[in-house]
């Protein structure tokens, strides 16, 4: 038989503890936001063009044109990291970078002079690769500084 329980037995149960929501994810970045000084951009793309230039070299066989489409990256990162102070460094420092990493995919004969021709000749017949990532860089940091510029401004009209 079942045993009925009686309303005074019965022991109260207390109510489940309520947990709050899980506080929101924040959002993910996109890249990471390392900030360079003018001078580190230019020693982040002098380091990097060299060294995408020994691996174009040992694996492709010096192909100019893979060169250059990965120099594009290489220029749009470069002016992507650089402090808003230092803007103006991201699209001088890039065509510099371009040049001495050509020297290590550029054909050139055996001593200073072969090595020279090689690079003339590169730079001449990848222009428009270098004309292009300068440009990138250049696009990225003029539209980074004037955003930079928007903020100051609307931060001028809510303090006034």
């Amino acid at each position: 038989m079942a045993r009925q329980a009686d309303h005074g037995d019965m022991q109260r149960r207390p109510a489940p503890a309520r947990r709050n929501a899980p506080p929101p994810v924040p959002p993910v970045r996109r890249l990471p936001g390392p900030r360079l000084t003018g001078l580190g951009g230019g020693l982040f793309c002098a380091a990097v063009m060299p060294v995408i230039g020994a691996v174009d070299r040992l694996l492709f066989d010096s192909s100019l044109t893979l060169y250059g489409v990965l120099f594009l990256p290489v220029a749009a990162l470069t002016a992507l990291w650089v402090r808003v102070g230092d803007l103006v460094a991201a699209p001088v420092s890039v065509p510099i970078a371009f040049a001495i990493g050509l020297l290590t995919v550029a054909d050139g004969g055996d001593g200073l002079s072969g090595h020279l021709v090689g690079l003339v000749t590169g730079l001449a017949t990848q222009a428009g690769w270098l004309y292009g990532g300068t440009l990138v860089a250049g696009v990225i940091a003029t539209v980074r500084r004037m955003r930079m510029l928007r903020r100051r401004a609307a931060q001028r009209r809510r303090t006034a």
